[in-house]
């Protein structure tokens, strides 16, 4: 049995596999929001827009990170898979909200979306070796909550304001 498929079995995978998938999951959100912006609606257009700015900040996180030597140092390290990487995953197939998308259906996709990085980067910021990828996830898991905090409060106020 090869290496890749024992890890698999053993629910571990690399740091160099997590943090690709990672890495994947950010550049993709930002493309995606990106190419949202001019098809939302302009009740949401301002947090669609904020939205692809911050996804391009984690992907030019993971991108210094990935020219750092004791992140490289830790790639081969195996950790165990997190719970959340199977949902996390999923996320790099993003949705066609069609060319005039409603505000809910946008608002839910990214709170599903936050909820996934918000557990995922959390369960490794607790796995990962100590050092700068570990103090990055830990980093992320915050960044990564207080969206999801502020994206709720958003959902409630046009959802249930009648704004939806």
């Amino acid at each position: 049995m090869s290496e890749a498929n024992k890890a698999k079995l053993s629910n571990k995978a690399s740091v160099r596999e997590i943090f690709e998938t990672a890495t994947e999951f950010e550049r993709v959100a930002h493309a995606f929001y990106s190419a949202l912006i001019p098809n939302v609606s302009k009740n949401i257009r301002w947090l669609v827009e904020e939205l692809a700015e911050e996804e391009l900040e984690h992907v030019e996180l993971f991108t210094k990170l990935s020219q750092d030597p004791g992140v490289e140092a830790v790639m081969s390290a195996e950790i165990a898979r997190p719970v959340a990487d199977g949902r996390f995953s999923d996320c790099v197939h993003t949705p066609d909200l069609g060319i005039d998308p409603d505000d809910q259906a946008v608002l839910q996709y990214a709170l599903m979306r936050e909820s996934a990085a918000m557990d995922q980067y959390t369960e490794l910021a607790e796995s990962t070796p100590p050092g700068p990828l570990k103090d990055a996830f830990m980093f992320l898991a915050n960044e990564e909550t207080k969206h999801k905090a502020e994206l709720e409060k958003i959902y409630y106020e046009i959802v249930h304001s009648g704004g939806v």
